[in-house]
Formats: structure tokens, sequence, C-alpha cells
């Protein structure tokens, strides 16, 4: 998913907390799903730097070349700039884009 297009606030705001008790009727629940579907968010996302810095490295680079990079440092400041995993993860669930599911809720086929 390509993060960098989702329209959401840079810091935290005050929310409405009924808007959270929608999907799960237990404000609960919706934290947990927010703060997993964040973690999965926030380890794309370091993935997607890591790749990104790891086409700069090299074997022979010593410690005067690393501080000189200007590519590196670019890619880092607009990272760093990108909303966190917690506030895209909020905005996700607002918008209803989160499938999430509770197996202790379902109820077991008769058989």
């Amino acid at each position: 998913m390509d993060y960098k297009k989702i329209k959401t606030d840079v810091h935290a705001i005050t929310r409405n907390i009924e808007d959270f008790t929608i999907g799960t009727n237990n404000i609960y629940e919706t934290v947990a799903v927010l703060s997993k579907r964040a973690n999965q968010i926030g380890l794309e996302i370091k993935e997607e730097l890591n790749q990104k810095i790891s086409e700069f490295s090299s074997s022979t680079d010593n410690l005067e070349e690393v501080f000189e990079n200007r590519e590196q440092i670019e890619i880092a400041k607009y990272y760093e700039h990108l909303p966190k995993p917690t506030l895209i993860s909020i905005q996700e669930y607002l918008d209803g884009d989160v499938y999430f599911r509770n197996p202790h809720k379902e109820k077991p086929e008769d058989f």
C-alpha cells in the first residue's frame, strides 16, 4: 500500500470515542485491531526504507563518506515526515479500509 498518498493528520488529534466502537462494539477490541495494523504498517515502511538506503551502501564506506551521503539523508528526512503508523491505521479504520475478524465471536458450524 502506498502510505505516502494517505490523507491523514500528521499530529494526534482528539477524536470521538463512539467512532471507534462502530465495527466492534468494544473499544478495547478496536484498540487491539489498530495496534496490530499499526505494527504491520510500521514493518512495511521500515522494510521499504531499509531497501532504499541499502542501494546506497557499499562495502568500502568509511566514516567520512557515510556522513556526506546526501541521498540517504534526503530519503531519511522524507520518511521522518510521513504520518506515524498509528495515525495511518486510525485513518484506515475510520475510512473502513481495515479488514478484521474475531474468531472467538464467530459461531461454530453445527455438524
